[in-house]
């Protein structure tokens, strides 16, 4: 594991803050790297995935690690419901993630992707819920009371071969761009035999600290919706419409 960031520590926790969140206060930009199963890869047996959350030097700030059954991760594929735990370096679970069994397609407006974002553990700081729409890829970044604060605008087509696929997040109307997330290229081989994808997320410096915890839980609903490959019948790339 690579070296403790610098200014990460243990101390008191500012106001609103939840616990194990400090860092986060700290910075503008993070890394999502998906780690390589090596059952996954040889077998195409589904297992948990496994991430590490890194500040922009590469250091690792956090852990989270997918927690669900074998026969909903190789049955229900993509759609599978799940929770997720992200811990610190000091191994305590700092947030939680939902996601229910939710539809397939954007083409039917009912039933569609959320995810809850539960920070500490139990304690609901926002959603990710997918809106509809008949091309793009969007979603409403919710408070705990379901109030919308920030939307994410993809483009029409998840599926661009040597480059990086933007998700713009944006104010609550959906005018100005205030970030991003983007599913970084890992390179041809990387692309093609595996499902382990790279992540970049940008936030304003001064965003409640809550709200990058929801956006981190964005991050991962993305990447299942749109990059994540399941046996040989999975999709990697989405075209709406």
């Amino acid at each position: 594991m690579d070296k403790q960031p610098t200014g990460y520590h243990m101390g008191l926790v500012p106001v609103g803050v939840p616990p194990g969140l400090e860092y986060l206060t700290q910075v503008d930009q993070i890394l999502v790297h998906q780690k390589i199963e090596l059952l996954e890869a040889l077998t195409s047996f589904e297992t948990n995935n496994q991430y590490e959350i890194k500040n922009s030097l590469g250091q690792i700030i956090y852990t989270a690690k997918e927690d669900n059954d074998c026969c909903t991760r190789n049955c229900c594929g993509t759609l599978r419901r799940f929770q997720m735990k992200i811990k610190d370096l000091h191994d305590q679970e700092v947030i939680h993630i939902v996601r229910p069994f939710r539809c397939a397609s954007c083409c039917f407006p009912c039933c569609l992707q959320e995810m809850e974002v539960q920070s500490p553990p139990g304690t609901t700081v926002g959603y990710v819920v997918q809106e509809w729409h008949p091309f793009i890829p969007k979603f409403s970044i919710q408070g705990a009371s379901k109030e919308t604060l920030l939307k994410i605008e993809g483009p029409f087509c998840a599926c661009k071969c040597c480059q990086d696929v933007v998700f713009k997040v944006m104010g609550k109307d959906g005018d100005n761009v205030i970030g991003q997330i983007t599913k970084q290229w890992s390179g041809m081989v990387k692309e093609m035999f595996t499902d382990t994808d790279n992540f970049g997320i940008q936030f304003p410096m001064d965003l409640d600290v809550k709200i990058k915890a929801v956006l981190l839980g964005a991050c991962f609903l993305i990447d299942f919706m749109f990059f994540e490959n399941v046996g040989d019948s999975g999709q990697r790339c989405t075209v709406f419409g």
